[in-house]
């Protein structure tokens, strides 16, 4: 129940659906004897990126929001079968006209330090994602309630002003904060965000920056104590040094790259001794433009890029297939995906027409300028990942045929953001955004959304999408929501404020001990707090 958020990995908007996206989720090895489930053990995952804070509305990585989603819990959540199901919430009703949604929350639900839980908890944590004090990229949602009300300490109750299709679902894991601890204080400057009190199935125990987090079971959660005892965050920057610690028992479970899915583990020894899994993922990969820069805002040039762009290469060179060309901000099979848009088929002439239309000739050395500028820039990304590197170096060499010289620049995942995306520091960035069910991206698209941590990081305005956002937010109806969302995505198919590069297929591994894991439609960490060793397998003894 996470909003919109940058992914270091597959780079981070509670959303809802009335139809789940087809695809196949498979189980690359062969399912073991399950064993006995038990307590104990540490599951130890490898990741490039590091966590900037572990307050959920504070939080616009996938770093972050991974870690702290094992720490806090939402209201609602979604199953299995990508149906809205209740979490800190039993029960929920929602008025005839829509617009007033009552939560019945649990009882006997307590805080990691003991405090019970209350609609106190989640009264506060409305507050301050509110507040104008509080930056974050996802008040937006909540600024949506006309009125909120504390009915009982059980009972929490909201009205909406206007209809407001993903209403329910924003009540996901942002908001919910402990009032007893943070009442009174700026959320930005005490030491909660690096030393958190939660009520979800896991509690920090110790971040050891540029290394890793350790995170303890918490054994009063209330749908019952987690079977493995420590969830280990191991920070390893290089994939390939993660893949040998992955090798040597240093690594529990990673995403792999596409080639290490498809050549490094089809061998005997990774069969025996791993799981592997591969089924389509809500996100998608783009190369970004700084909207402000001179060169960039020529949507000609922007078009003459794309053509210059042969995404199916990407695909097929950097993915080893898996994945598929994207062609706008929703992947392939889900209902607000609209096929017929605009495609830009790979075409090196097109392109040089197109720039020689808006100004741009080839000078003596073969690179294109303009008023005595050579069209020269620098494509940032994050440091680390290798699929992205992998795409910039094949676009720089694309671009350098038809007169345009890229440079690429890697940074470290928390300097990329804070420094780069945040402060706007770049021309060109190839990032990516991991989606959720509903299709309002109103946090993405929405020229008002360019303040410093918000989303709309490369200063897109169209007055068109914005009343689209508003109008497919504000009715229940899907026909009239695909309508909107379909312009939207013509719009932004001639406008190309991003090149849609590519949307990746899910290839993460787990080591074969686990237990428990239950692939579906929303991948297999949901159910995390339910995997186990058997007691015979079992490799860490953890310590009091």
């Amino acid at each position: 129940m996470k909003k919109i958020f940058l992914c270091f990995f597959f780079l981070v908007i509670v959303m809802f659906s009335c139809k789940g996206r087809s695809g196949t989720i498979a189980r690359e090895s062969p399912v073991r004897a399950e064993g006995e489930p038990a307590y104990g053990d540490a599951l130890v995952t490898g990741t490039i990126g590091e966590p900037t804070i572990l307050i959920p509305m504070l939080a616009g990585d996938s770093a972050s929001h991974e870690v702290a989603g094992m720490i806090f819990n939402g209201l609602v959540k979604y199953d299995t079968d990508l149906s809205v199901i209740g979490d800190l919430a039993e029960s929920w009703d929602v008025s005839k006209d829509g617009l007033v949604i009552t939560f019945h929350l649990r009882k006997g639900v307590r805080w990691t330090d003991g405090a019970d839980f209350t609609a106190e908890d989640v009264m506060f944590g409305y507050k301050t994602i509110i507040d104008k004090k509080t930056p974050t990229a996802y008040s937006e949602d909540f600024l949506q309630v006309k009125k909120a009300e504390v009915v009982d300490n059980y009972t929490f109750k909201v009205t909406y002003e206007k209809p407001f299709a993903p209403a329910l679902t924003s009540w996901g894991g942002l908001v919910v904060l402990p009032k007893h601890l943070l009442e009174g204080k700026d959320i930005t400057k005490t030491g909660f965000g690096r030393e958190p009190v939660g009520l979800g199935p896991y509690r920090l125990a110790k971040w050891v920056s540029g290394q890793e987090l350790l995170l303890d079971s918490n054994h009063d959660y209330f749908e019952g104590r987690p079977f493995i005892d420590r969830y280990i965050y191991r920070i390893i920057p290089d994939r390939a040094t993660m893949f040998l610690e992955l090798q040597t028992g240093g690594v529990d479970m990673m995403d792999l790259t596409p080639i290490q899915y498809t050549k490094q583990t089809e061998n005997d020894f990774f069969r025996n001794t791993f799981q592997k899994f591969r089924y389509p993922q809500f996100a998608y990969t783009y190369m970004g433009f700084n909207l402000k820069h001179p060169f960039f805002k020529d949507k000609r040039v922007r078009q003459a890029i794309a053509y210059a762009i042969d995404k199916s290469e990407i695909v097929d060179v950097v993915l080893f297939g898996l994945g598929s060309p994207a062609t706008g901000p929703y992947v392939p099979n889900t209902w607000p995906y609209n096929p017929n848009v605009k495609e830009y088929k790979y075409d090196p002439d097109k392109a040089k027409q197109l720039l020689r239309e808006a100004g741009w000739a080839s000078n003596s050395t073969g690179i294109l300028e303009k008023d005595g500028k050579p069209f020269e820039f620098t494509i940032r990304t994050n440091m680390g990942n290798t699929l992205r590197m992998n795409t910039a170096t094949i676009i720089q060499w694309r671009l350098a045929k038809v007169g345009i010289k890229v440079k690429i620049e890697a940074i470290e995942w928390s300097t990329f953001v804070n420094q780069f995306i945040d402060k706007r520091r770049f021309e060109a960035v190839i990032l990516g955004w991991s989606i959720g069910l509903d299709p309002d991206q109103y946090d993405i698209w929405f020229s008002g959304k360019t303040k410093e941590k918000e989303f709309n990081f490369i200063g897109y305005s169209n007055s068109e999408v914005d009343e689209l956002l508003e109008k497919g937010r504000r009715t229940y109806d899907i026909s009239e929501r695909k309508k909107a969302y379909f312009r939207i995505q013509e719009i932004l198919a001639d406008e190309l404020p991003y090149i849609f590069l590519y949307v990746p297929a899910a290839t993460p591994i787990v080591h074969g001990r686990f237990k428990g894991i239950k692939p579906s439609p929303i991948g297999i960490s949901y159910n995390l707090p339910k995997w186990y060793v058997p007691r015979q397998l079992q490799r860490h003894r953890m310590e009091p």
